[in-house]
């Protein structure tokens, strides 16, 4: 029998004041999780925390902190494990700003890989010792099709993306002895602020209208639509599940079959 329920699990969620984040928040807590959001507007979070179900005796909990200062993550994770035990982790945050990468400054690099990688490693080394003690953890890292094929003008982006993937890899093949799983999500074009501001900086540079620009993506996507956040966030919490112990080290695109490779 498939294990879905996460009754008794906490999942830590990075990224989760909106969007996929967030919708990944609802579902695992939809199934029985724990949720502790962590991002950097308090505001946001304790909002975000009040949409999280709680008809199964669920406590859900926030933390602040800024995922451009991978110093202030590390202080405020430490902290939170002394008192609090993870069994499951998203790591998610917001992508760069778009433009080829011949125009990128090594600046923008050095900025995006704290942001993404070190976060993501910070938060991740936090919680491997108590999964390792129980014997169960999922670490589900949200990233981007442009692990498989790299993205026109997101140049910076598909470069993080890549480095991402490539430690998450490493991490499932270290981990997974101890009955850890690392797994990658790929989202495609979802219907996020993300989505929205690629769609506008595409329709600047082309001097298309916006119409023209979704006419122009939706002609790439073989589900002829964009995806929603809630669907990213249903593949995620299943990989969270007992059910998904088998799967480890996967990238897994959810982009309605944009994805040019197998």
């Amino acid at each position: 029998m498939l294990q879905l329920d996460l009754k008794g699990k906490t999942a830590l969620v990075a990224g989760s004041t909106q969007g996929i984040g967030l919708a990944c928040a609802q579902m695992l807590a939809s199934l029985g999780a724990n949720c502790t959001l962590i991002a950097r507007n308090g505001q946001k979070l304790e909002v975000a925390v009040g949409t999280l179900d709680i008809s199964q005796g669920q406590k859900h909990e926030w933390l602040l902190a800024d995922f451009q200062k991978p110093e202030e993550v590390r202080g405020v994770i430490a902290e939170y494990v002394k008192q609090h035990h993870i069994d499951i982790l998203v790591n998610n945050s917001g992508g760069p700003a778009g433009g080829p990468i011949t125009e990128a400054k090594p600046e923008d690099f050095l900025q995006t890989l704290q942001q993404h990688l070190i976060c993501n490693h910070i938060l991740t080394q936090a919680v491997i010792p108590h999964m390792q003690k129980t014997g169960y953890g999922r670490i589900v890292n949200i990233i981007s099709t442009s692990v498989k094929v790299p993205l026109k003008n997101l140049g910076v982006s598909n470069t993080t993306r890549a480095a991402v993937a490539s430690w998450a890899k490493t991490m499932a093949n270290e981990l997974g002895k101890y009955g850890i799983t690392v797994n990658n999500v790929l989202p495609g074009a979802t219907l996020t602020e993300r989505l929205s501001t690629i769609m506008d900086n595409k329709a600047a540079k082309s001097k298309m209208n916006m119409e023209e620009v979704e006419q122009e993506m939706l002609a790439e996507i073989p589900a002829g639509r964009f995806g929603k956040p809630e669907e990213i966030a249903a593949m995620v919490a299943f990989l969270c599940t007992p059910a998904a112990a088998y799967v480890n080290g996967a990238s897994i695109a959810v982009d309605g079959g944009r994805t040019g490779s197998i």
